[in-house]
């Protein structure tokens, strides 16, 4: 039988990622990989995550988008000034950025000035942001959604804003009474399980699973094996030191 393997919340961890597909021994002729988004930020290796991501896609990955891609392309494209400073100073722009050769002299705003969009390209940048612009936000099967965030408890999935789908959290959590199983990622499973060291896999009494093993903040990343949910995982080498309020994205409107 054709394997499906899931993972989301890679955030720049390269390395952590192409551990993990080696762990499960991914064969793309073989299995299904489906990505549920933040491939970005705060990690190292944001551009060449990204990259990786672009290649699999082209052999059959289904990559879907998280909230942090969509922060980049607000910033960076569309030129949102309160979206630009939350992206930069608070949800990990900044090691992404740094990831494309840019410096910080490069795309540093000050408060004090009028706000504008700083002048950042290269090729591979916009052929990154080429590819985020065209990546659909959710996957439906008969008995099971993927999707970065969650969906709404009250409402159709086809009928939901894309932004709640990518940054969705306590309604669904505790709302969601679907028939369908819902497999997320956004929120670390720490705060599903109520326990600093639970990293593992969650899965809800409501037929919510959620696989986001915070890998960047020194937890593991996961990958959930359908339709056996078996879970692997690979536990991060590194406790990144990141700055004070990126512990929770910081929402953008």
């Amino acid at each position: 039988m054709k394997r499906t393997l899931v993972i989301s919340d890679i955030h720049g961890e390269l390395e952590l990622f192409e551990e993990l597909l080696q762990t499960t021994g991914y064969d793309s002729t073989q299995d299904q990989l489906i990505l549920l988004g933040d491939y970005i930020d705060r990690g190292p290796d944001s551009k060449e995550v990204l990259t990786k991501v672009m290649k699999l896609k082209d052999e059959g990955a289904v990559v879907l988008k998280g909230n942090h891609e969509d922060m980049m392309v607000r910033a960076l494209v569309a030129g949102e000034e309160r979206v630009w400073k939350n992206w930069i100073n608070r949800n990990g722009g900044t090691e992404t950025l740094k990831s494309y050769g840019f410096a910080e002299s490069d795309f540093k705003v000050e408060d004090e000035e009028p706000f504008v969009t700083p002048a950042i390209h290269s090729n591979e940048l916009e052929a990154h942001l080429q590819f985020i612009q065209n990546l659909d936000t959710y996957l439906e099967w008969d008995d099971t959604i993927f999707v970065h965030a969650g969906v709404h408890p009250e409402k159709p999935i086809e009928e939901t804003d894309p932004y709640e789908l990518i940054w969705i959290r306590d309604i669904f959590h505790n709302g969601y009474c679907g028939e369908k199983t819902v497999i997320f990622g956004h929120t670390p499973t720490k705060n599903l399980h109520k326990d600093k060291q639970g990293c593992s896999v969650y899965f809800g009494e409501n037929r919510i699973i959620g696989i986001d093993g915070a890998a960047v903040y020194g937890g593991q990343l996961n990958c959930l094996q359908l339709p056996e949910k078996n879970v692997y995982s690979v536990k991060a080498k590194v406790k990144r030191n990141l700055k004070k309020g990126e512990i929770h994205d910081k929402q953008t409107v």
